[in-house]
């Protein structure tokens, strides 16, 4: 049995707030071969998930939030938001589920936020994002900007 306590979220935020990319995953699938990839993934405000779609192979993703809170959103090709959400358990928003060939991304709104993140497999660095070519690149400097305007977009200060 795979148990997710406080005191493992508190052991993963705490590698997230040191690490240079503001995140970490703790996977629950012992292969990159498994049929279906489950893992926490810890995130700080500040780190910047480019968006991305899963397609060719076609895979669902879903979010479900443990702590903290989060915006995802959805975007059109042209790289608007067409939908979104922000994940909070306080507020009674729990998770959300993205479908293949959806143009997405995840952004942390509070320090020790964690979500339970669970995608079709296999993982293969080769092909399991298509990333926007309408957003930076993880490590462009221009990344927190959008990130800022993403926020402002959706509404959140």
């Amino acid at each position: 049995m795979k148990i997710i306590d406080s005191q493992l979220l508190s052991e993963v935020s705490s590698q997230a707030g040191v690490s240079a990319r503001k995140r970490q995953n703790y996977n629950f699938h012992e292969t990159l071969d498994a049929v279906v990839q489950r893992m926490l993934n810890a995130m700080e405000p500040g780190t910047y998930v480019q968006p991305h779609k899963h397609e060719n192979p076609d895979k669902i993703e879903a979010f479900i939030i443990l702590k903290g809170r989060a915006l995802v959103a959805e975007f059109d090709d042209a790289g608007e938001v067409t939908t979104y959400c922000i994940l909070s358990a306080a507020d009674g928003v729990l998770g959300t589920e993205i479908q293949p060939r959806t143009w997405h991304c995840i952004v942390p709104l509070e320090p020790g936020t964690v979500v339970y993140e669970a995608k079709e497999g296999p993982y293969s660095p080769l092909n399991d994002k298509n990333f926007a070519t309408w957003a930076p690149k993880e490590g462009d400097p221009q990344s927190s900007q959008y990130i800022s305007y993403l926020l402002f977009r959706c509404g959140i200060k």
